[in-house]
């Protein structure tokens, strides 16, 4: 069977916004623990739909864009990406309860 998975390519934006977060759980909240879990379950989210990005619902935002932004949701984030030819762009990850306006 061909492996038919997208690449996948991570925008400094969507590493520092991610790194920030880890570095929350590990120096604010002392656990290094929940860090290493959320990052796990991050990175299996992503891996899991690089199979079909295209297959989930688009993100609908008050901006036009040339390519549609999908959402990842992983406990209380969100993670966004769009479709480039056959590469999946992870470009920002985004504590859910925040105006997504301010920052698509």
């Amino acid at each position: 069977m061909a492996n038919n998975k997208y690449s996948i390519r991570y925008t400094p934006t969507f590493v520092k916004q991610f790194n920030n977060i880890l570095s929350y759980f590990i120096q604010k909240l002392n656990n290094k623990i929940a860090a290493e879990n959320f990052y796990n379950e991050v990175i299996q989210e992503i891996e899991n739909r690089s199979i079909n990005p295209k297959n989930y619902e688009e993100y609908i935002g008050n901006k036009k864009r040339k390519n549609a932004y999908y959402r990842i949701y992983v406990k209380n984030y969100t993670i966004f990406y769009v479709v480039i030819n056959h590469t999946m762009e992870i470009r920002r990850i985004l504590y859910s309860k925040r105006n997504f306006e301010k920052y698509i």
